[in-house]
């Protein structure tokens, strides 16, 4: 499926509803709400059995989700502020929390299921400057240059804020 070209204007969610996916342990869509199809711009039938990086905005840095996964993969639930990119080029900010979906008997993780609900405008405009930059170091430097940025970013804030707690007070403030 070809992506669509961004634009700059955003999606206003409603904050009374959630968007809600679950996807298999790769991260392919297997669920999905009507809410996730209305904004999205995509139906359901195009959604499911797509990567969930169908929605995956190019102002978000890949290291935001290298993050993701290697906290998801490990069995440890996360919440996120993700700028996602809808069918039509349009963009919507969403507060992400993802539970972990694992097999009753073996314990396993078999998949993953992320609820989404706007996020103020003031939390965007805190983290757009940062996922840009973000971006502009991956161009440069790659991956790892990056994660190194963020770190030394992070480092800066104080000696005990990390990705996993900045997430936290994110979600505390909002």
């Amino acid at each position: 499926m070809k992506r669509p070209e961004p634009i700059d204007k955003e999606i206003i969610l409603d904050n009374t509803k959630y968007i809600e996916s679950q996807t298999d342990k790769k991260g392919i869509i297997i669920e999905c709400n009507d809410y996730f199809a209305e904004i999205s711009g995509y139906s359901k039938d195009e959604l499911l059995g797509q990567p969930h990086s169908i929605v995956r905005h190019p102002d978000m840095p890949r290291i935001a989700f290298k993050l993701l996964w290697d906290r998801i993969q490990n069995g440890k639930n996360l919440t996120a502020v993700i700028k996602n990119l809808a069918k039509d080029g349009r963009y919507y900010w969403v507060f992400t929390h993802f539970e972990i979906i694992r097999d009753i008997n073996t314990k396993e993780i078999k998949g993953y299921r992320a609820y989404r609900k706007a996020v103020s405008k003031h939390i965007a405009d805190i983290l757009l400057p940062l996922y840009k930059k973000l971006v502009e170091v991956e161009k440069d430097g790659g991956m790892e240059a990056s994660e190194k940025y963020l770190n030394d970013f992070l480092a800066q804030k104080g000696d005990d804020i990390t990705i996993d707690n900045l997430m936290e007070e994110i979600h505390r403030f909002y």
